[in-house]
């Protein structure tokens, strides 16, 4: 059972975030500890970290948080399907056969929902890093300079309407729209990967012909455990979007985290991209409206 006045324990994945959080407890002078996995955690996390583990190593995993006995645990950064450089100590991986043959057999909210109940099973208390740092949240607002032209708010709304529409079948958090049609949607591989196909796609010789401009819709799946794995947008997303000729980004309200805020508006602002964040219930309703107008 976890210790009431033990140190807040951050499980650190991809991306910002678990730096992010890190400054934020720090700030306020609250006790904690990083536990990084190899082939996910950023240089910068990995260089604070306490111990840095294989993402199959559950055994390792669960003997480090015992001995810190923390008050709460934080699962902060995305975890996906495992790298091949989460499989760099293969030792871990063979003695603990039973438990990863049962995890990899899931989608990634069966994965992420495991891992939760794991945790609590054990006594621990888990948190999200927005309930920490609410801070982080985006709020119902129009962020940028540039808004969204009448083309691109109906994409924003079919692009919303879409994504609730997949949510139930475990798919991605992200897709683009331009216009009505849907140019991508968001795989394993995240949502870099995906604008970097879509601009792929407008390359000179591309044989695939695409609607200019578009927009990046993000926000998380119905029903999703908000305390793993939010999506996130942050400054590298605007620069991304820009390179695949995108005029904007939509997300999710009070369910998507901007990293760097300040930074990622700065950015957003000096590309000329326009940020919203809207309430997904109201956007997919709208897009369902819009997907019928059109036909």
């Amino acid at each position: 059972m976890a210790a009431d006045a033990g140190p807040i324990a951050i499980l650190a994945g991809s991306d910002q975030l678990p730096v992010l959080l890190s400054d934020r407890l720090r700030r306020d002078g609250r006790d904690h500890r990083i536990l990084a996995f190899r082939g996910f955690a950023a240089p910068e996390t990995r260089s604070r970290a306490d111990a840095i583990v294989d993402l199959l190593d559950v055994r390792r995993t669960q003997s480090i948080i015992a001995g810190w006995r923390p008050s709460i645990v934080i699962l902060a950064g995305a975890v996906r399907r495992p790298q091949p450089s989460a499989f760099l100590n293969t030792f871990s991986a063979l003695r603990n056969g039973r438990e990863l043959a049962h995890l990899l057999a899931q989608g990634d909210d069966g994965l992420l929902r495991s891992a939760v109940r794991f945790f609590e099973e054990q006594g621990y208390r888990v948190l999200g890093a927005h309930e920490l740092a609410p801070e982080l949240l985006a709020a119902p607002d129009l962020y940028t300079r540039a808004a969204p032209e009448p083309r691109e708010a109906r994409a924003v709304a079919v692009g919303f309407s879409m994504l609730a529409d997949l949510a139930p079948h475990d798919m991605g958090q992200a897709c683009i729209v331009a216009g009505e049609r849907i140019l991508a949607i968001e795989g394993p591989e995240g949502t870099d990967s995906m604008l970097a196909r879509v601009r792929a796609f407008r390359r000179r010789f591309s044989r695939v012909r695409v609607d200019p401009g578009g927009v990046l819709v993000k926000t998380a799946k119905h029903g999703q455990d908000l305390r793993v794995d939010l999506p996130a947008i942050g400054p590298r997303t605007m620069i991304n979007a820009r390179r695949a000729g995108l005029k904007g980004v939509a997300v999710g309200s009070g369910v998507t985290l901007i990293l760097n805020q300040e930074e990622t508006i700065a950015t957003a602002d000096r590309l000329g991209l326009f940020l919203v964040a809207v309430e997904p219930e109201h956007a997919a309703a709208a897009g369902r409206v819009a997907a019928g107008n059109g036909r």
